[in-house]
């Protein structure tokens, strides 16, 4: 008997975009210091960053 698996790229596609919101909201923080601006950036980074790591775990 023969067991395949099936393997898919969704992980590592919505593990590289929640890298790209993470490294947005990075940089929001960066370019706005001090502000509600820089909180909500560095909150959408954390978040991002959080669901890339668990999208890639979650796929593989």
């Amino acid at each position: 008997m023969e067991r395949t698996a099936a393997v898919s790229d969704k992980g590592i596609g919505l593990g590289l975009l929640f890298g790209l919101v993470a490294i947005g909201g990075a940089l929001v923080a960066l370019v706005l210091p001090g502000g509600p601006a820089s909180a909500w950036g560095f909150a959408a980074a954390m978040v991002a960053g959080m669901l890339s790591v668990f999208a890639i775990q979650a796929y593989l």
